[in-house]
């Protein structure tokens, strides 16, 4: 990868990370390789789900919503069960309305900032793993300017580093890439995520098969604050 700087090999390499996940999935697609390699270390502080997925599939009534936001949380703990070879990963799942951010100047909102600012102080996080504010969905920029937000509020140093997920254009600047992960490990990873895969919950999103094609490494863009 030309003109990428090994993660291990920078100031970063003994950073304790807090990964922030669009949806259920989003983290295996963007930064699977990165859960892996912190959680190996024993930096990895938790995985963040910013929404509760279920705008994923039509729904006829309030239960059929219930059982997918079970179902995807079910999916994202296996996934990380996977991803982080079964040790110790803190998942938490804020519930935002999938497809329906909250605004910055909500209540909700700003809860939001407040408790991942805490578990930034708790956790002693260094760095923000995130979707870029110019990924083309909706969610994942809010995603992206929700970790700028509780990174400020942590009142301690964490720096925040996009991920692409849909977005193909790389922002500009320094770019760190992480060890590679076994395809095979991130495969089954993704492969947990079976209502986004497959038929399971009827009909509904599916991943088109080029986004199923991923890397053996993370490509990290440390974001200056603005």
């Amino acid at each position: 990868m030309v003109g990428a700087r090994p993660l291990s090999d920078s100031r970063w390499r003994r950073a304790r990370w807090l990964v922030i996940a669009p949806h259920a999935d989003d983290e295996t697609l963007g930064a699977g390789a990165l859960i892996a390699e912190a959680a190996e270390q024993g930096q990895l502080a938790g995985v963040v789900y910013l929404t509760d997925g279920t705008g994923s599939h039509p729904h006829a009534d309030a239960a059929s919503r219930a059982r997918l936001k079970a179902l995807r949380r079910l999916e994202a703990l296996k996934a990380c069960r996977i991803l982080t070879g079964g040790r110790n990963c803190p998942l938490i799942f804020l519930d935002w309305p999938d497809a329906g951010p909250l605004v910055p100047q909500s209540a909700g909102h700003q809860t939001s900032v407040r408790q991942l600012a805490a578990l930034c102080r708790r956790k002693r996080v260094d760095a923000i793993a995130v979707t870029s504010e110019a990924e083309p969905h909706c969610d994942h920029a809010a995603a992206g300017q929700l970790a700028h937000a509780a990174a400020r509020a942590a009142l301690r140093p964490v720096a925040v580093f996009d991920y692409l997920v849909w977005s193909e254009t790389a922002p500009p600047g320094p770019v760190f890439v992480t060890r590679p992960i076994n395809p095979g490990r991130r495969r089954a990873a993704l492969a947990a995520h079976r209502s986004q895969l497959t038929p399971v919950f009827g009909e509904g999103f599916r991943l088109p098969s080029p986004r199923r094609r991923m890397p053996d490494r993370d490509r990290l863009y440390p974001r200056a604050r603005p």
